[in-house]
């Protein structure tokens, strides 16, 4: 059994403009796992940089709102939303609300930086 408490995992900046709380991977689950999920923020009118994952991921939105668009389609995602983003699909999420866009997002396989690459 491994506890992770939100309030004691610290932030990091993602490459794609966001911050990231990294929860569960399977660098700290002793390789029990082979997905990673952590929780990404985006402060309002910022958005990450559009990218691809050769990942599959699911976001799942705990607060604010925010446009993802995925290839040519865009959705607008409100607290309690989830969406499936398909592996090597070019991505880009957007606050677009007054308070901070926080979402978890879960990859499968687990996130590596190989895996990711920025388009912009």
């Amino acid at each position: 059994m491994l506890l992770r408490k939100n309030s004691e995992i610290k932030s990091i900046q993602g490459d794609e403009g966001t911050k990231i709380k990294q929860y569960f991977h399977p660098h700290n689950t002793l390789n029990g796992i082979n997905y990673s999920i952590a929780q990404f923020t985006l402060e309002p009118g910022k958005k990450s940089k559009l990218h691809k994952m050769s990942s599959s991921e699911i976001y799942y939105i705990l607060e604010g709102s925010g446009n993802l668009k995925i290839n040519e389609d865009t959705y607008q995602l409100e607290k309690d939303d989830s969406v499936y983003v398909p592996p090597n699909s070019k991505q880009i999420i957007e606050n677009i609300g007054s308070t901070n866009l926080r979402f978890l997002c879960i990859v499968e396989p687990a996130w590596k930086a190989d895996n990711e690459i920025l388009l912009e």
